[in-house]
Parts: C-alpha cells; structure tokens; sequence
C-alpha cells in the first residue's frame, strides 16, 4: 500500500518554484512601498524612517522564509539557533561600536 503522503521531487519542485515566485513578489512589493513613500513624501522624516525599518525588518523575515527555507519546524532548528546567535553578535557588535564612538565623540568634544 502506497503512502497517501509521500512527496515526489516533481512536488517539492513545484513547491520550492512556488516558495521562490511568493517570496519575490512579497519582495518586490515590500521594496516599492518604502520607495514611494521616499519618492512621494507624506509623512513626517521620523514616521517614513520608522516605515523604511519596519518593512526592511519585514523583508528580512520574507527571505529568511522563502528564499532561505527557514521556519519553526524540528528539522531547521539548528539553523535558527545559528541565526539567532549570528544576528544577536552582529548586533551588539555594531551597537557597542557606536556606543564607544559616540563616547569618544563626547569626550573628544568636551575639550
């Protein structure tokens, strides 16, 4: 008796094709709305950069799924641990650095 449930690579493909098709299109639209907000400006600075982050945040979310396959399942959870702890060194990495400029700046300053 033949599993109701088993994959063929024809399905994966599709499936994967079909991942790759959603994920560009999401981009896309991710990456024309932040443009014309830019390039037809309605809002205040501060209001169209916190629109600039939020869907540049968003996007990354995007390819981390579609284009990386990453998601909450058993399988990838090694791979979102890495992740995690890549973004987590990148962060305080760029975030200590700008303290310590910032604080080189004031003292630098102060004389």
């Amino acid at each position: 008796m033949a599993n109701a449930h088993a994959h063929t690579s024809a399905d994966d493909h599709s499936n994967g094709v079909k991942d790759y098709v959603i994920g560009f299109v999401l981009s896309v639209i991710l990456t024309a709305i932040p443009f014309g907000v830019v390039m037809y400006p309605v809002m205040s600075k501060s209001a169209t950069l916190i629109t600039i982050l939020l869907f540049a945040v968003v996007q990354v979310l995007v390819h981390l799924r579609y284009f990386l396959h990453l998601d909450r399942s058993v399988a990838q959870r090694n791979n979102v641990f890495a992740f995690a702890f890549t973004a987590m060194v990148i962060v305080l990495l760029v975030g200590l650095s700008l303290w310590i400029m910032f604080s080189i700046h004031t003292v630098m300053m102060a004389k």
